[in-house]
């Protein structure tokens, strides 16, 4: 697809960028058929070809108004679009530049700004573990779409005292320890029984996703750099082998710091070192099989799993949550219909557009249910409570189970 940049974004990085990605495009539309939004609403421009036409026409010089911001919100950034598409366009770094010069250039109402911000300064924010702790207090006496925000209280359990010659370093994340603080605990005794060390410096934080996507581009680097300092230690001295990401949401986002900080003279190099060392969790786990198999004694009955964008789309990783709990004696199944969508999740997507999101959970819970699962799996906080919103099955990290069997 040929675009002829107007003077404001000639010369530019992001300007340079975004015409060598629309050079890819053809604009034949087999993205259209995978994309949630447009199997939902039935708009051409709630599909990535419309919105890279739109993207396109801004570049160009069109001014955007606020029917183009809302196109691009709407957007999931699930990337299931790039999974699909046979040029290989890299949709998901055009839509984040897009939104980054839409953003600049209209103007929010009150009200959206106020909501926003509140979501990108709050769920970062030190107050949101006692904040969550207040709500889980009071759930049962909450509206239904803010109690299936708020999951019930949760046990962490033991960290795991051994040392081991093996090291990792893990992510904690921002909100994970505060709605489940299992997660990271069952991941370190896990890795544990495996003779893997889990470290967590805490000086680390939010990845920086949740500040980027809602448009505070530079606020989400901030956190990126704030973890590339926390980590660096560890790396320089070849104390680690990885960096494990127990969030598929996180992963995604960390293994592409080297190209949000590539401008960045000073953090570009580390930048890329701390991408090249993340590994998600089901990668680590998958070569861990030998050691764990005369470990674990699974249960039995039908685990239903429901792969993360961020994980299959995002990452590109398909198949390694199911083929390793498999291999530790799990029946783990995906759903034949549609396990390539997303659940509607999408981090604060499911605050901004909760009726599209809500959509995308019912029809993807119908789905799982045809399985008869005892409980469903996923491998990303957000999914995972998203999806426990709609259900009365037990929906949990597929490291909570496999921490279970541990014998």
């Amino acid at each position: 697809m040929q675009t002829h940049l107007s003077p404001e974004f000639q010369g530019t990085a992001e300007g340079a960028e975004a015409e060598a990605i629309l050079r890819k495009c053809v604009h034949c539309g087999f993205c259209t058929a995978t994309c949630p939004t447009y199997q939902v609403l039935g708009d051409e421009l709630d599909g990535p070809r419309g919105r890279i036409y739109l993207m396109k026409l801004v570049l160009e010089g069109e001014e955007p108004t606020r029917k183009t911001q809302l196109h691009l919100d709407r957007c999931l950034t699930c990337r299931n679009c790039e999974s699909t598409c046979p040029s290989g366009v890299d949709y998901g770094r055009l839509v984040d530049i897009g939104r980054g010069i839409v953003e600049r250039k209209v103007p929010r109402k009150p009200s959206d700004r106020a909501l926003r911000w509140s979501l990108k300064e709050g769920l970062t924010s030190a107050l949101f573990d006692p904040a969550m702790k207040v709500g889980q207090a009071v759930r049962g006496m909450l509206p239904e779409r803010l109690r299936e925000k708020v999951p019930a209280r949760q046990d962490a359990g033991r960290w795991p005292t051994a040392t081991h010659p093996r090291k990792v370093l893990m992510l904690a994340g921002c909100v994970q320890p505060a709605m489940m603080p299992n997660i990271n605990s069952a991941t370190a005794r896990v890795l544990d029984a495996a003779g893997i060390q889990s470290i967590i410096a805490k000086e680390a934080g939010c990845c920086g996703a949740v500040k980027f996507h809602l448009n505070d581009q530079e606020g989400g680097r901030a956190h990126m750099r704030a973890n590339i300092d926390a980590w660096w230690p560890y790396v320089e001295r070849g104390e680690v082998e990885a960096i494990v990401m127990n969030a598929s949401g996180c992963g995604v986002t960390v293994r592409d710091y080297g190209h949000f900080l590539q401008h960045d003279a000073q953090y570009a190099e580390k930048a890329r070192r701390i991408g090249e060392l993340t590994r998600d969790l089901s990668e680590i786990v998958s070569g861990l099989v030998p050691q764990l198999r005369d470990k674990v004694r699974p249960r039995d009955g039908v685990f239903a799993y429901h792969p993360p964008c961020t994980l299959q789309h995002g990452q590109k990783l398909r198949g390694g949550v199911e083929q390793t709990m498999s291999a530790l004696g799990f029946q783990v199944r995906v759903s034949v219909n549609e396990s390539h969508l997303c659940c509607g999740s999408a981090g604060t997507y499911s605050v901004l557009h909760p009726d599209i999101a809500h959509t995308l959970r019912d029809r993807k819970l119908e789905h799982l249910k045809v399985l008869e699962p005892q409980a469903i799996l996923s491998a990303n906080i957000g999914c995972i409570q998203h999806l426990q919103g709609g259900t009365g099955t037990p929906v949990r990290h597929w490291v909570e189970v496999l921490d279970e069997a541990l014998a």
